[in-house]
């Protein structure tokens, strides 16, 4: 065999290790790529599942309220329909609200229509909702008067003497929810299918507006419906493989709604597509480039850059791509060798690159799971303070203070979820609880203190604080008397690592005041608030000229254990 050949041949042993690794290397990437496409399907099918689970929830929660409203409870067309119309702002997605009689016929509605107007008594929603006596989820209708695709949510009423005396149904604008699906950032070339118990399309994204309230393919409807809580390889409604993971609502609720979000394979491979085909195209060059200084290198033949050649292709065989044969110069064997090296950098580099993308799609995976499990915590522990609030203030509170303080905690939740709950400044708190007071009559309130930043727990306290102090003078304070002031004040003592935060609370201009023969709820979650969650010391005096609460709380002390949930607890 001549030396041109046995080059040649080594060039060729040479690259063999190296495609070997390419395509271990590409066999590795794509069986992690599918585990994460297949883990992201099923976890974004469920997260949107459990999104319109908790929309459904909590339009439930609002139906159980209206059945024990006597507004609603009295059926008086004059009085619930504008009752009714109240709520079009407060449930959103919700566009329609109606009271049904036994008969099926409507009594009042946010349209205003006259009573007995149309019958709901051929709805399937509406026979199911008489004949358990609770809670009913609907299929796709489309309303006779809006002519709008929607999904109805009914609740039985119970009259006077215990016996079912109609229905209380919410219409649910599916457009609204689709809008509210495109918007919350589906991945890249995804689909989005909710189908009823029925089979019938609720939402689709993209184009809702030419799928919904069209029924599902009887196959596809199957396949769905056999591998809930599944991730399967099938086509979707235009005849596309799709990955799709299938997962449904809680038989809590919304009872049957089913859905699919579809992945683009294409999609989600083409960037190993493209770095595939980068690593053969450096490949190809390194291996023109290692022959045609093979070729060259043929009748120069040296034992000694050969044994180097050998030791090099060796160590690549065996995965080393960071070996170098460390043969240079202007000769045959010294380009042969730069070629070599330069094949080898190239495929040591395509290796970095496979890795660190393999690296990148498991820390995007561990970092969904994260921010999943921080917002399930987030939502159960905001739930469960919203129980609590409930449970306790029915002892002693009216609806319109209980309605209070929960949108009290809504709206500071609002002002931290405006910085990814960072917390907020004590100016920015006060701001948010104040505003509605301090409409066309902003001289009665006199903030001053320095900037500070407070962290999400000293927010929700504080906020909480101040919503009491601020409706008990709106009913019995300063607020009151069309001249009274409230003057806060605040500052902050210590050094770093042991600050504390003084802030006063001082009425004037308002009724005489009088100490409280006992301490009613409101004081109770003042106290609570301050000295359970945030470790620090309230004191109020009920001075006949005004109301003066004094706080004084560290600012650089541990955390601590106990939620708001417990705060609002204790204060019973």
């Amino acid at each position: 065999m001549s030396l041109t050949k046995r080059i040649v041949g080594l060039v060729a042993l040479a690259l063999m290790p190296a495609l070997a690794i390419q395509g271990y290397n590409e066999y590795a990437l794509r069986t992690a790529r599918a585990e994460a496409v297949r883990g992201e399907a099923i976890r974004t099918a469920r997260s949107i599942a459990a999104d319109l689970g908790q929309f459904g929830r909590g339009v439930r929660q609002s139906l159980g309220i209206l059945v024990e409203v006597p507004e609603i409870r009295g059926k008086n067309p004059q009085v619930c329909t504008p009752y009714l119309k109240t709520l079009l702002d407060k449930v959103p997605g919700a566009f329609f609200f109606a009271v049904v009689d036994a008969d099926g016929s409507v009594v009042c509605n946010t349209l205003g229509s006259a009573r007995g107007a149309y019958s709901l008594a051929s709805r399937r929603y509406f026979q199911d909702a008489m004949s358990t006596g609770g809670f009913v989820v609907g299929e796709h209708v489309r309303g006779r008067i809006t002519n709008k695709p929607t999904i109805q949510l009914a609740q039985a009423l119970a009259g006077p003497d215990g016996r079912l005396d109609g229905v209380v149904v919410a219409s649910i604008d599916l457009d609204y929810l689709a809008g509210q699906q495109a918007r919350s950032g589906l991945p890249h070339e995804a689909t989005l299918t909710v189908a009823d118990k029925a089979g019938v399309i609720l939402i689709r994204v993209p184009d809702h507006a030419e799928w919904v309230g069209k029924p599902l393919p009887p196959a596809l409807w199957s396949a769905l419906t056999a591998n809930r809580g599944q991730v399967v390889d099938m086509p979707g409604l235009r005849g596309r493989m799709r990955i799709t993971g299938v997962a449904g609502a809680t038989p809590d609720d919304l009872d049957g709604i089913t859905v699919a979000v579809g992945l683009s394979p294409a999609a989600a491979f083409a960037d190993i597509d493209a770095a595939t085909w980068r690593g053969l195209v450096l490949i190809g060059l390194g291996a023109a480039l290692a022959v045609a200084a093979a070729l060259l290198a043929g009748r120069a033949f040296i034992r000694r850059p050969v044994r180097r050649l050998l030791r090099a292709a060796t160590a690549w065989r065996t995965g080393e791509l960071g070996a170098r044969t460390g043969i240079s110069g202007p000769s045959e064997f010294g380009q042969l060798g730069e070629a070599f090296d330069a094949m080898a950098a190239s495929l040591q580099k395509h290796e970095g690159e496979l890795r660190a993308e393999l690296a990148r799609s498991r820390l995007l995976q561990e970092r969904q799971t994260m921010m999943l499990h921080e917002l399930n915590h987030r939502v159960r522990n905001t739930l469960t303070t919203v129980q609590s609030l409930a449970r306790q203030s029915r002892r002693d509170a009216t609806g319109e203070q209980l309605e209070g303080r929960i949108l009290a905690l809504s709206k500071t939740h609002d002002l931290l979820s405006r910085d990814d709950w960072a917390g907020a400044s004590l100016g920015a708190v006060l701001e948010n609880e104040l505003a509605p007071f301090r409409e066309g009559q902003a001289d009665r309130f006199q903030l001053d203190g320095p900037d500070l930043d407070l962290a999400p727990r000293y927010v929700l306290a504080l906020g909480m604080t101040v919503h009491e102090l601020t409706t008990n003078a709106a009913k019995y304070g300063a607020l009151s008397a069309e001249g009274g002031r409230v003057n806060i004040t605040w500052r902050v003592a210590g050094e770093d690592g042991d600050r504390r935060l003084a802030m006063e609370w001082q009425e004037s201009g308002g009724p005489p005041v009088e100490e409280p023969r006992q301490r009613g709820y409101g004081t109770r979650l003042i106290s609570g608030a301050i000295t359970h969650e945030l470790g620090g010391m309230v004191r109020l005096a009920f001075a006949p000229a005004g109301l003066c609460c004094m706080i004084d709380v560290p600012l650089d002390a541990q955390d601590r254990f106990t939620s708001f949930r417990d705060v609002v607890g204790a204060a019973a």
